[in-house]
């Protein structure tokens, strides 16, 4: 492939947005997943990320049956957002890498195991490795980004004990200031679940792309577990991603991923977590790509323990998600450093009913450690 071709594939990969840099590894995968003829049309988004039609025709100087040719193909690998806005306007938008875009796109679907699908996974991950090495390489600028990170993601904490059946205590923290005013967003997966009518499943992106570079998930079976609502449940499932399914069976999923010990995580438009939830995740703790940070997690709950009703047993330890939870010198659960996401598994598995959640609104900033 000639040298000037290359580099109209890194154009387009500094036009989707390189969150890890433009690499060879990322060139790679663009050549895998878009086609040489498409190219000219993606680097119509570099001065403006979301279009409507008549600007697109203006900035590729397509017509508009060439347009939305070129949108239905990019739209099926994840690349181009084409669901109307509020007023009704379409509005066409790019997505980026990760967060939310190509990489879970491609693995939302049923993917079969052949070499060009296990090539592609490989080179997500070698990219993924570049990313951290990356990120040591300029550890302290990264950490200063960190601390001002905006939360990506909101925990969605558990509400019942799975031994006794019985709801999880939740202690009201007197100290929070909590304006009269401000309206919390919605607390429970049940009830997000709920309140609304078109609901997506699709497979769970981090876990079944490490089943096609051979490391399966540890903790779950289950992969067909990430919900989409209301306009991007439409997008996932017409692009063949996701497939609608009724809310008796998303609380059935929900259910199962509750008794592996997997925690929601819900996400917001621009990661606005005043607005309403276009998407839950059920992480585990060896695939999701969050696991270790850099992450920032949105949480109104920290876990509590009480030391009279704790019998030293350690199963809030073996499930707790980011390490926080640890056994005192006097053989006793105890929350430990700044990395509780209050998600209520520990309290959720705890046998002696020994843990509640309080009322600690927050955001949780995990950054990875650093290599010596």
């Amino acid at each position: 492939m000639s040298e000037a071709l290359d580099n109209k594939y890194k154009k387009t990969a500094q036009t989707i947005g390189a969150t890890f840099g433009v690499s060879d590894t990322l060139v790679a995968i663009l050549k895998h997943l878009i086609e040489e003829k498409y190219l000219d049309f993606i680097l119509a988004f570099k001065s403006k990320k979301s279009q409507t039609l008549e600007q697109l025709k203006e900035s590729s100087g397509l017509s508009e049956g060439e347009i939305l040719k070129n949108v239905e193909v990019l739209a099926k690998i994840g690349l181009i957002f084409n669901q109307p806005n509020r007023t009704g306007l379409m509005v066409f938008r790019l997505m980026p890498f990760v967060n939310v875009g190509i990489f879970e796109y491609t693995y939302m679907k049923a993917l079969e195991e052949t070499e060009e699908n296990k090539e592609i996974a490989r080179l997500f991950q070698i990219l993924k490795e570049e990313g951290k090495q990356r990120l040591q390489a300029n550890y302290d600028a990264f950490l200063g980004y960190i601390k001002q990170m905006r939360p990506i993601d909101r925990t969605i904490p558990y509400t019942v004990n799975k031994e006794s059946g019985k709801e999880i205590e939740v202690l009201v923290n007197e100290e929070m200031e909590v304006p009269e005013e401000k309206v919390l967003p919605t607390q429970t997966v049940e009830e997000i679940i709920n309140k609304f009518d078109e609901i997506a499943v699709g497979h769970c992106f981090c876990r079944h792309h490490k089943d096609l570079i051979g490391e399966p998930c540890k903790q779950t079976d289950v992969r067909e577990n990430c919900f989409t609502f209301g306009k991007s449940a439409r997008y996932t499932t017409e692009q063949g991603f996701a497939r609608m399914v009724s809310k008796e069976e998303a609380l059935k999923i929900i259910k199962k991923a509750e008794e592996d010990g997997l925690v929601h995580k819900a996400y917001h438009p621009n990661f606005d977590i005043t607005k309403d939830e276009t998407s839950i995740c059920n992480c585990c703790t060896c695939c999701c790509g969050q696991v270790g940070g850099p992450t920032a997690n949105a949480t109104n709950f920290i876990s509590q323990v009480d030391h009279d009703k704790c019998v030293g047993c350690g199963t809030c330890v073996e499930n707790c998600h980011t390490g926080t939870m640890q056994l005192n010198d006097e053989g006793k659960a105890e929350r430990v450093g700044e990395y509780c996401i209050g998600c209520g598994v520990c309290a959720a598995f705890c046998p002696e009913n020994a843990i509640s959640l309080v009322e600690n609104k927050r955001v949780v900033r995990i950054a990875p450690a650093r290599a010596n």
